[in-house]
């Protein structure tokens, strides 16, 4: 746990922090608000990300949750007590949809891999940080949904990060229905890679976590920061975008490391290099 949070009481607490070896694990920890992402939610997870990205010791990051709901989405209480405002919520509104947006891009733009770990319901915003993130595991009991359109209010920004996850259509049909979807079938589509049992899920995940971590640390910098630079690009485009990649790769003290072990069968030595 970061210093910060222990001398926080547990109402207080809005994202508990652990570092363990290279994984950083973020817990959103207010199960009794269905870890929903207000304002100060939000904020708590953009500087535990910020604190991840500057901490050389960590290498990848989880995002899990306290209780049976991995993330409500927006706290729809704190943004219906600014209709009274004199605007009718309209700046209050803006400012929390600039803020996740800013939040998510955080994910996706930062210098080390980020796994989501699902125990539970992830619905609205809660379903977007889940597509947002690299990688996600989840239980079989979790279940995963955009249901604005109940509500009169479409996922509009859920649609960004899930659209940008899984194939149209499937991205269509859990936004125009706002239906329940299962961990299985949200494997099935690509939105979550894995499912597993609810006792082996935290395993299973820093599991993950650790394999990749096991990496050089610039490596996987550098193939998350290409992968995402190519998705948009014209197919020659990308081809040459990623050979300037691995060339400068190639020159990488860590690239000449890694290929000399591999020859040398011995365990790599990572500088970061």
């Amino acid at each position: 746990m970061s210093a910060v949070d222990s001398e926080l009481s547990a109402e207080e607490r809005l994202v508990t922090q652990f570092v363990q070896g290279p994984v950083a694990r973020l817990v959103l920890s207010r199960p009794e608000k269905r870890n929903s992402l207000s304002q100060a939610a939000m904020a708590a997870l953009s500087q535990a990300l910020s604190d991840a990205a500057n901490d050389p010791g960590v290498h990848v990051i989880v995002i899990a949750a306290e209780g049976p709901v991995f993330s409500a989405g927006h706290d729809l209480k704190e943004l219906t007590a600014h209709r009274g405002d004199p605007d009718g919520g309209g700046a209050f509104f803006k400012a929390t949809m600039d803020q996740c947006a800013r939040l998510m891009v955080s994910i996706v733009r930062h210098p080390k891999p980020v796994i989501a770990e699902v125990a539970g319901l992830a619905t609205a915003a809660g379903c977007q940080l889940v597509a947002s993130c690299d990688l996600a595991i989840a239980s079989k009991e979790a279940r995963f949904q955009t249901p604005g359109v109940h509500i009169g209010l479409f996922c509009s920004t859920p649609m960004v990060a899930l659209s940008r996850s899984v194939p149209r259509k499937h991205a269509l049909e859990m936004l125009l229905t706002g239906d329940m979807m299962p961990a299985e079938r949200a494997a099935e589509i690509g939105l979550i890679n894995r499912v597993t049992d609810a006792e082996d899920l935290t395993a299973e995940t820093m599991a993950l976590a650790a394999r990749i971590a096991d990496k050089s640390p610039l490596t996987l910098r550098i193939g998350k920061e290409a992968f995402q630079a190519q998705l948009d690009m014209p197919l020659a485009d990308a081809y040459r975008y990623a050979a300037e990649v691995m060339v400068d790769n190639m020159l990488t003290d860590d690239a000449e490391e890694g290929i000399g072990a591999f020859l040398g069968k011995r365990p790599a030595q990572w500088t970061g290099h």
